[in-house]
């Protein structure tokens, strides 16, 4: 049997990593639907290690436009720090019905990595992963995370680092 078959197959973010030689580690999460049909994550099997994961969350600035967010999926967002850091008066989160279209990515596969790559727009990272010496964030796809570096991440995203939670 081939090792090829074995392997997944490597999404955009993965390949935009590679390409900037930025080590990292693929990783699966099962998935389950919540009660409003969105899907979400199941990362109860990293148990303490949860808060390693991060999500993206993006949000619409009055003044600037689409920015996003990275915070502990065990953490909420302060959209009152996102507005402060980003240049807005205030944020909301973009309504779910205009993800896709935005940034290209479904809800639970929206990406840093991927959004900046695509369309440029402005990334936070919070600060608390700066503590970490690898966090997970979406690669793109439905249950599929990278764990990396969180300096690497802020490189390949031209992030900034900021107190975003609440």
């Amino acid at each position: 049997m081939s090792k090829k078959k074995n392997k997944i197959e490597k999404t955009l973010v993965e390949k935009i990593l590679d390409k900037n030689q930025i080590p990292y580690h693929q990783a699966t999460f099962a998935t389950h639907k919540d009660s409003g049909g969105v899907a979400q994550m199941d990362t109860s099997i990293l148990n303490e290690n949860e808060h390693l994961v991060y999500k993206t969350l993006v949000c619409s600035g009055n003044k600037t436009g689409t920015v996003v967010g990275v915070i502990p999926v065990t953490e909420h967002l302060s959209m009152k720090k996102l507005a402060q850091h980003s240049g807005n008066k205030k944020c909301e989160m973009l309504p779910l019905k205009d993800l896709e279209k935005t940034t290209g990515y479904v809800h639970g596969a929206n990406t840093p990595i991927g959004i900046y790559f695509n369309h440029h727009f402005p990334i936070f990272l919070d600060e608390s992963m700066k503590k970490e010496n690898e966090i997970a964030v979406s690669s793109g796809k439905l249950g599929r995370s990278v764990f990396l570096n969180p300096t690497d991440l802020q490189k390949v995203t031209n992030a900034t680092f900021c107190d975003l939670l609440e």
